[in-house]
Order: C-alpha cells, then structure tokens, then sequence
C-alpha cells in the first residue's frame, strides 16, 4: 500500500463539501461530572447524533455520491454487524440503487429492522465469516458491486470529515481516543488531523475480545484474521481488517489499547447517566480505556473521545445496570 493511495487532505476535504449538504456537523460536548471521574478535561465528539446513527453516514454518502454508472446499474451488496448496513442503506436510497446486506446471525434487531425499513434486502447468515462469505458469493453471482464497510478509499475520506470538525472545534486537542472496529474511521480522522496538527497523539481502542487491528499490527499482516471474536461491542468486532486501513493505521496511529466487557460496560453506563448520550456499546471504548487505566489521565491536556454510534436495542439498557 503506497502513500499516494490513502485518501489525502484534499479528498477528504472534498469529501466535506460533497456530503455538506446531506449531513450537519455533530456537536463536541462536555461533561463535568465525566471530567471528574477521570481526572482530566474530556471533550465528546457526538457521531451518535449524526444521521442515521453514527459515522457510518459520512462514508456511505461519500461512496454514493463518487460512484459511477457501472457501479451502481445491477446494485450493490455489503456486509455488516448494522451501523454501515442502516448507512449504506440510507443513501443508497437518495440514489435509487437496490441493496443487498448480509449481516451475522446475532446483530442487532433494531439495526436490522431500520436497514430493511430504509428498502435493503437483508440477508442474516452465520458468522461475521460466513456473512462475509455469502456477501462475496452474492457479489460475484449477480454482478453487484461490493461497498466495502472500511477499507475502501472513499469510505476513509467520508469517515475522516470527523477530523476537520474536531480540529475546527477544538482547534487545541492534543489526544484522540478513538474506538477501532476495521479502522476507516481512526484511519480517515487520523490521516485528516496528522496533515494540519502531527502532533496530536492518536490512540485506538479495541475490545479484547476483538483486537482486530491489534492483532494484524503484532503480526504485521493486515490479512491476519481472528479465528473467533467475542465482545458486546458488536460494531467493533469485524474478524479481519483490511489493506488500506491497515497502511493508514500504522502512519497515523501512536498506540492501540484494549478494554474489557466489564470496563465496556461501565463506560456506557456512565455515558447514559452521566452524559445523557443514548449510546451503543462500541461507542464507549474509549472512555473504558481511560476508567481502566489503559490510557492515563492527562490533566494538563485536552483530550476528546469519539462516541461512534447510538443504534442501541432498548433491550441492552439492562446489561449495564
């Protein structure tokens, strides 16, 4: 993977401008009582209040609207855990273009039925490698064109939008702390922030039950899959990741850390009562990893937390209390 093909300052740029006028920007919050339980000034950068529910919108609508005839005439098939299915499906709707999403047995219902209610074929096969199977067999079967949910250029350049409006917000942020599932979006954000601030220390959080990219940087593989994954944080839990995120990862990332179930949870109860943020668990990684001492508190810094997503099943709220 070459320099030149990431997504530089200027794709993601344009990115920004051609998805400006379908998606707002997401507000960066603080909460007193989250500063003082970890000692240090937070900053909560809200992809849960964007458009359909998380970052994934950035992408997919950049996808779609860089998209050629060729690729959108016999439809496009993905595959997904939800935030990228209820995404994809969203703007593949503005556009007319049939879609088909291939998401593991286990997903979450309420992602589902909002990625079926925005006109998706959903189809729920097995494993996160088995519905990767199936997506790819779909692909090469009916001619449709696979959107891939991170490791696609124009999907990192959507994702990195966050970044220039962090920056544009909190123009003194000296960490990130962001929540890692395939990378497209510690990726974008991190490519978007190294060209204006390098010297912003970015930190990735994995769950330990899905150190997807922790494992493919210990093996330096970006093919390097897990043979099983495990964590409530079902939206970080791909089993692999990919080329491009991978090259990404390793120029713009300072460190990833891991995080517990138990320190996922407690996260996101803090972020539902504290915050008042209705999150999903994968948003909340990265305040587990500051609760558990997996990144130090920084007083004399400015430290802000990406909180990804907010497609949460009403039925998890009792897993945290």
């Amino acid at each position: 993977m070459t320099k030149s093909t990431l997504p530089d300052q200027s794709r993601i740029l344009e990115a920004e401008q051609r998805i400006r006028t379908q998606l707002g920007e997401t507000p960066l919050l603080n909460v007193p009582d989250l500063d003082a339980a970890t000692g240090q000034p937070l900053g909560l950068k809200c992809e849960s209040l964007q458009r359909t529910g998380s970052f994934k919108a950035r992408g997919a609508l950049n996808w779609l609207l860089t998209a050629n005839g060729d690729e959108l005439k016999a439809g496009l098939v993905t595959v997904s855990a939800g935030n990228h299915a209820i995404a994809l499906a969203w703007a593949a709707a503005m556009q007319n273009v049939p879609l088909t999403v291939v998401m593991p047995e286990g997903s979450s219902p309420l992602k589902i039925s909002r990625t079926r209610a925005l006109g998706a074929e959903v189809i729920v096969q097995g494993t996160i490698q088995q519905a990767v199977a199936l997506c790819h067999e779909l692909r090469d079967d009916k001619g449709l064109t696979l959107v891939h949910p991170y490791n696609d250029v124009r999907i990192m350049a959507g994702q990195g939008t966050v970044g220039l409006e962090l920056l544009r917000q909190q123009p003194n942020v000296d960490r990130v702390l962001c929540p890692v599932g395939g990378g497209g979006l510690i990726s974008g954000l991190g490519l978007a922030i190294r060209a204006q601030r390098p010297e912003v220390e970015l930190i990735g959080v994995e769950p330990e039950g899905a150190a997807t990219m922790f494992n493919a940087w210990q093996k330096q593989d970006a093919s390097a899959s897990l043979d099983s994954v495990d964590t409530w944080a079902a939206s970080l839990a791909p089993a692999v990741v990919g080329d491009c995120t991978y090259a990404a990862s390793r120029r713009v990332v300072d460190r990833i850390v891991k995080v517990t179930e138990a320190g996922i949870r407690e996260a996101m109860r803090r972020l539902l009562t504290e915050a008042r943020l209705y999150v999903e668990p994968g948003a909340s990684v990265g305040l587990a990893a500051l609760l558990e001492d997996q990144v130090s508190p920084a007083p004399d810094s400015v430290t802000v937390l990406i909180i990804t997503g907010g497609n949460l099943d009403p039925e998890q709220l009792s897993q945290c209390f």
